[in-house]
Parts: structure tokens; sequence; C-alpha cells
């Protein structure tokens, strides 16, 4: 019996133990809950989809590049007589620039004319027989028509060396003329790479550069490459504003003129050109210009804050109230300005959306509070 109680005792001691240890654990959690701060789910801007015209502007570089230019080289090999202009000169349309000398060419001048006097007086002397023989052939029995025929022959002859003459004549001259080199166009020279007595030629043969530069400045070109997401947004006599680093507290304005109508296969670009009137020449050739070009669509589009934007490793989302869940909609973004972007999806007119979209507001997640905000 003894026994019995002793080997009773322990146990009876460690039940209690156990009872109490785990009547302790129960309290304490219960104390830890109490002790706990309760938490409220924060309120949840939202805003209401409305139809607005978003205004805004691409800036991207340009380059403005003469309208015309055309490197000047000498026609005929030749040494310069004398110059008529220099880089800087402003000069005229069939001004002379230069003039050359090619003493050669006056002796095929002098000779060419020698041979034309001698053929013609060739000429005039078959002429004349054929029409003495022609006349006197009316009387018949006194001139054969062999004779005739022979005649008529010679002085066609004649004629055809006659004309033959005159074309070389002609090209003789034609070539001493280039000996005279004239501005296609009005301009500025800025390049000028011979001096007086300088042997020149045509490209590769005694000019490796050209005699003159000539550009255009009171007209130029604005060159800009316009990406293929933008260029659905300038069309022909399109306006867009530009500035130069030189002088950066003016704004200049052009209109597109010409439109490639494709794309650069490297760039994906479309190449577009702007006429700029430069009277004042205040602007060069080869400056880079600032371009802003105006993305207005024409049409009234969802416009809504960058924030209510959400860009995830899913694609783009905007996330919509409804029946106080959230509903991540996929979206296209647009255009946007400083402040707004516009998107495209399954989305209407009305629909509440939050203003500001995180990944902590999960899809069909319940939105307990919602405040309405101004956009």
């Amino acid at each position: 019996m003894k026994r019995i109680q002793i080997i009773a005792a322990p146990l009876l001691a460690a039940s209690l133990g156990l009872a109490f240890q785990g009547c302790g654990s129960s309290q304490a959690n219960e104390e830890a809950r109490k002790a706990a701060p309760k938490t409220e789910a924060l309120a949840t801007e939202t805003i209401t989809l409305q139809k607005q015209q978003l205004t805004s502007s691409l800036n991207i570089p340009g380059e403005l590049i003469a309208f015309q230019q055309v490197d000047l080289y000498a026609k005929v090999s030749s040494f310069v007589k004398k110059l008529h202009a220099d880089v800087g000169s402003e000069v005229q349309q069939g001004q002379i620039l230069a003039t050359m000398e090619a003493p050669e060419l006056n002796a095929q001048v002098t000779a060419s004319e020698s041979r034309l006097q001698a053929q013609e007086a060739l000429y005039q002397a078959s002429n004349a027989n054929y029409e003495r023989l022609l006349e006197t052939s009316k009387t018949p029995g006194t001139v054969s028509q062999n004779d005739l025929d022979v005649a008529l022959a010679k002085q066609k002859s004649d004629l055809a060396q006659l004309e033959a003459l005159k074309s070389a004549r002609r090209e003789i001259t034609d070539t001493r003329n280039y000996l005279e080199i004239r501005a296609p166009f009005s301009g500025v020279i800025t390049a000028r790479n011979v001096s007086n007595g300088a042997y020149v030629g045509p490209s590769g043969k005694g000019s490796e550069f050209p005699l003159f530069t000539l550009v255009e400045q009171r007209k130029l070109r604005l060159v800009v490459s316009v990406p293929e997401a933008y260029t659905s947004y300038l069309k022909n006599n399109s306006e867009v504003k530009f500035t130069v680093k030189s002088l950066p507290d003016q704004t200049f304005a052009a209109k597109v003129t010409r439109l490639a109508g494709a794309l650069d296969t490297r760039l994906r670009s479309q190449r577009t050109e702007m006429d700029v009137f430069n009277n004042n020449r205040k602007l060069l050739p080869g400056m880079i210009a600032e371009v802003a070009i105006p993305l207005n669509s024409g049409t009234k589009a969802f416009a809504v804050p960058q924030s209510a934007v959400l860009n995830s490793t899913q694609g783009t989302y905007v996330i919509k109230v409804v029946e106080n869940k959230a509903v991540w909609a996929p979206v296209k973004v647009g255009s946007s300005d400083a402040e707004k972007t516009e998107i495209f999806g399954d989305i209407r007119e009305g629909d509440v959306i939050v203003k500001t979209a995180n990944e902590e507001i999960r899809n069909a997640s319940a939105i307990s509070h919602v405040k309405p905000a101004d956009i």
C-alpha cells in the first residue's frame, strides 16, 4: 500500500503541473490578444473616369540643314585666273564666282572656226553648181541626169559636213563657257579651297576638293526622326516649336512640309522635314534643335493621374472598384503629360478606379473604405 502511494504522488504532481501550465498559456494568449492594438482599413482615394482632352508634347532633337547645298567643281582642266568670291560672300544666282583659263581651248576654238569657214565655202560652191545644173537641165538634152544626181549628192555631202563642224564648234564653245564658274542659286559661300593660279579640273582629276561650297541660308530644313509610336500626331502643315542652344531665350516655329511616308529600317522612325524661313540669318545650317511636337490626338480619351497606373511584372493595370472589391483591369497607355496619362482598355466612363494603385491592393480584395478624390 505504501508503494502505491509513493508511485501515485509523483504522477499526481506531474498532471497538476501540466494543467496549471496549460491554463497559464491560454490566459497569456488571451491577454496578448486583448493588448494587441486594433487596426482599421485605411481610406482609399478613388476617381471617376471621364473623357477629356489631354494636351502634351514630345521633345526630340532635330537638325537644321541648308535647303540647298552644292559643291562646285571645275568642268574642264584649267588654271584659276581670278576668284570673285570668298568664304562668307553672299552671292546671287548666275553670279560669276571664278574665272579659269585654258589656252588649248582657245586654240581649239580658232581651229574649229577655220574649218567651219572652209566648209561653208565648199558648201556654197557645190550648192551653186547644183543650182546651175538644175536650171540648165530644164532644157532637154543639155545636162544628163547622172551629172545632176552627182551634183546633188555633192551638195548634200557638203551640207552634212558643214552641220557636223557647226556642232563641233558649239561643243568647244560650250566647253570654254565652263571656264566661268557661276552660282546655280543665291546663297552664301561657306568654303573655298583654291587660290589664283591653282590647277583645277573635274573631281579626281586635279581637284580633290571642290572650288567652292555654296549654301542657301535664307531658307532651311528642320529634319526630325519621329519614332513610330508618335507618327500619327504629325501631318502636313502641323506646326511645331523649336529652340537652339545659341539662342536659348527665343522660340521658333515651323510647319511640317514633307513626310517620308515610310519608316527608317534601322531607327524605326519617319523622317519629317519642316521649312524654316531664316531671312535674318540667325539660324545656321548644322545647328541642333530641340523640337517640341504637340501630342494632340484631336479626340477625347480617358486621362488619369500617373499614380493610378500600375506597372507590374504581369502587365499594366488600373484598379477598378466594383461593389467595394478591387478589380485589376488591363490597360494600354497612350500619351502623357507631367501629371496625367491616357489609358485604353476595358474601361467605361463613370468607372471608379483607385487613385494611387499599388500591388498591396490585391485583385478581388475588399475595399471597405472608399473616399472620392478630385482629378
